[in-house]
């Protein structure tokens, strides 16, 4: 009976294709449903034996421990180097997209609180 791995949706897709290939070079057979023409199925990946999921869990947890260690060393990495990008930089970079955010942010703010403030009147 088929078992559910691992969801996908969030996921992106070069990790997606790295956990394919982790699962196809093991052995693990599983196959995939995808999010449909509309995009509200469920996308992800069924082992199509049971009994192999303990074995791919172990697999993802590597992976997933591999792919936060790399994250983490290009990003001390690039701290080293001094592009990694902070608040201040992109507003240094960005002004004006940094402006129009922070508006449509009021503007929501302002709409979603005005019904409560002039209920008290």
């Amino acid at each position: 009976m088929p078992v559910l791995l691992l969801k996908l949706r969030g996921v992106p897709d070069d990790e997606a294709n790295e956990i394919r290939t982790v699962l196809r070079e093991n052995g693990i057979k599983y196959y995939e449903t995808s999010a449909g023409n509309w995009g509200i199925s469920l996308p992800a990946i069924w082992l199509r034996d049971k009994t192999q999921l303990p074995e791919a869990n172990a697999l993802l947890e590597r992976y997933e421990a591999q792919r936060l260690s790399n994250a983490k060393q290009e990003y001390v990495r690039l701290k080293r180097e001094g592009n990694s990008r902070s608040l201040l930089d992109v507003i240094q970079q960005e002004p004006i997209r940094v402006v129009i955010y922070i508006g449509i942010i009021a503007v929501i703010l302002y709409f979603s609180t005005v019904p409560f403030l002039n209920f008290a009147e």
